[in-house]
């Protein structure tokens, strides 16, 4: 038979989260220090702003990993130095993400080109290459989880930012992938999806005259906060989650609703 998910609770999990240098990434970051782990803040380009999201960190354990997610060797490297540094690894965060308009009727074919290239090469090859280094890790602690930062663009379309969407979307099947192939060894893998949040990367649409319709697209009449996005993924890295494991969590306060 194959082994049974661990459901105890450890005192303190060692947790990788990407891009957690700032928005969502900072928000679940404090999640996991909040909730007693040991997390490694994962930065690309700035070590200023993860150095004051590790320095707001509650608890201790805590350590910052560098590494550009399109450079596959540095992302290998990244993950093995998170799991040294913490002394293990029981959950993965793939939150990192890069989002660059590229319009197909106003866009030249060497930007058509470069957007597409840069795109999947953080938001979906970046997010492989670090689970595929996390895995043994996570065998290697028994089980564990990882959760991928999606977007409800997976779904409904991005019009500007085609690779973008192709990328969550590609996500999204990654992790369903991912799930099947290891829930023999305890490892759930799951997403949310989230809709516009309020972080500084959409606070020019957000700001700009078409912030009030952005924000009209859910009945609650205003987008996510980082918070509500750090809660979803801490109950999906849970032991008390594993049996939900290959499923995508929408957080998008019913701004677009799938069947």
């Amino acid at each position: 038979m194959p082994p049974l998910p661990r459901t105890d609770v450890p005192s303190s999990r060692a947790v990788l989260i990407t891009g957690a240098s700032r928005g969502i990434g900072r928000a679940i970051a404090q999640a996991f220090a909040g909730a007693g782990d040991r997390v490694a803040v994962h930065w690309s380009t700035s070590r200023e702003r993860a150095e004051q999201v590790l320095a707001e960190l509650p608890g201790d354990g805590h350590v910052l990993v560098q590494a550009d997610l399109a450079d596959a060797e540095a992302v290998g490297q990244m993950v093995d130095d998170a799991a040294r540094e913490l002394g293990g690894l029981d959950v993965l965060v793939n939150n990192a993400g890069v989002f660059t308009a590229h319009p197909p009727l106003e866009t030249s074919w060497a930007d058509w080109q470069a957007a597409w290239s840069h795109t999947l090469a953080v938001n979906l090859v970046g997010a492989a290459n670090a689970t595929f280094r996390a895995v043994p890790h996570l065998v290697a602690a028994g089980g564990g989880a990882i959760v991928n930062v999606s977007s409800r663009g997976a779904f409904r379309g991005e019009p500007n930012t085609p690779a973008y969407g192709a990328s969550k979307a590609g996500l999204n099947a990654f992790a369903q992938s991912m799930a099947v192939a290891l829930a023999p060894q305890g490892i759930s893998v799951t997403c949310v999806a989230p809709g516009f949040v309020q972080t500084e990367m959409a606070r020019e649409v957000l700001d700009g005259p078409g912030g009030d319709a952005v924000r009209a697209q859910s009945p609650y009449g205003r987008v996510g906060r980082p918070e509500e996005v750090a809660s979803a993924v801490l109950w999906l890295a849970s032991p008390a989650a594993r049996f939900s494991t290959g499923t995508i969590v929408d957080v998008n306060g019913a701004s677009y609703l799938r069947s």
